[in-house]
């Protein structure tokens, strides 16, 4: 916080300017970092557990997504590259003998080769990451739009992480779920962007609630805080026009055959034995479209600039 006091100043109205910069506070303030790591690290360096701790930072030998894919970029590769293959496997275009062992719709936390498309490697995905994260980084620093600004930065960072991470746990959404819900109520092509996110996002994470008695409970409580962001975010913006266009509005609606396939119409069908990843599957890559859209709209806006902001009825 004190680099950040030293380099930049808020005025009221928004706006940002620069101050002189100090060498002296960001070596003061890296110097902190490192005393904290390295008192948190402490105790496991001396117990010789520090390779443990960071097999768990740094997950490389578990795979590229979680035994259920988090609504990802890459569930949308694996989705892709299970397609090809089967099509390749029905004309003949493949050989069976080269399919590898190890599944990605096994349900399994372990490594797997892609068949048709490119295998990804952790330094892959950290590149992808990287330049993902970048451009949103770049905008901040030559466009400054003041507290509005960083945030929307943080959301699309966390949110770049979320999608193009190495085993990304599905959890992980909510951490630009949150941050965007302060941005929602300040502009009307973020309320909508936060309704497509909050929706799609926590959908995704019905299948870590997947015993008979949540399932009535999660249902309620999905449509309990969905209408009312909805409604309330349509009286904040009533001025405005509509949140979501007619497409948008189609792909959320489609959560509900989706949500009613995989939790009541699935379990009744001889599909269970034979595909029990499906509902997975179905779920991640659905929501994965709208999370990625999501993510793709939300730095358009980040590059579009802010638009006027509404003025508050008195």
């Amino acid at each position: 916080s004190s680099m950040l006091t030293t380099m930049l100043s808020f005025s009221p109205d928004g706006s940002v300017r620069w101050r002189s910069f100090s060498f002296l506070r960001v070596t003061a303030l890296g110097l902190i970092v490192s005393l904290i790591s390295a008192l948190s690290l402490g105790p496991f360096i001396a117990w010789g557990q520090l390779p443990q701790v960071l097999s768990r930072l740094f997950p490389f030998k578990r795979g590229l997504c979680h035994a259920y894919w988090a609504p990802n970029f890459w569930a949308l590769y694996n989705a892709l590259d299970k397609a090809l293959s089967v099509i390749g496997l029905k004309y003949k275009f493949l050989d069976p003998a080269t399919i590898p062992k190890a599944s990605m719709t096994g349900g399994l936390v372990q490594e797997f080769q892609h068949t048709v498309l490119p295998s990804v490697t952790p330094l892959a995905t950290l590149a992808c990451t990287a330049v993902s994260i970048l451009p949103s980084v770049f905008c901040l620093w030559f466009k400054p739009q003041g507290p509005r600004g960083f945030l929307r930065c943080l959301v699309l960072c966390a949110l770049s992480s979320f999608m193009f991470g190495w085993h990304v746990h599905e959890k992980a959404v909510l951490l630009a779920i949150l941050p965007l819900s302060l941005l929602s109520v300040e502009r009307s092509r973020d309320a909508g962007i936060y309704l497509i996110l909050s929706a799609t996002g926590h959908l995704s994470l019905f299948p870590l609630l997947f015993t008979a008695p949540e399932l009535p409970l999660k249902i309620l409580l999905m449509l309990l805080f969905t209408v009312f962001s909805f409604s309330s975010l349509k009286a904040v913006f009533r001025k405005e026009g509509p949140l979501l266009n007619w497409l948008e509005t189609i792909y959320l609606t489609g959560l509900i055959p989706l949500e009613i396939f995989c939790e009541i119409v699935f379990p009744f069908t001889p599909w269970t034995l034979k595909f029990p990843f499906l509902p997975l599957l179905l779920t991640s890559v659905y929501c994965a479209v709208g999370i990625t859209y999501a993510w793709l709209k939300l730095y358009i806006s980040a590059f579009r600039g802010p638009p006027a902001i509404r003025q508050k009825e008195k």
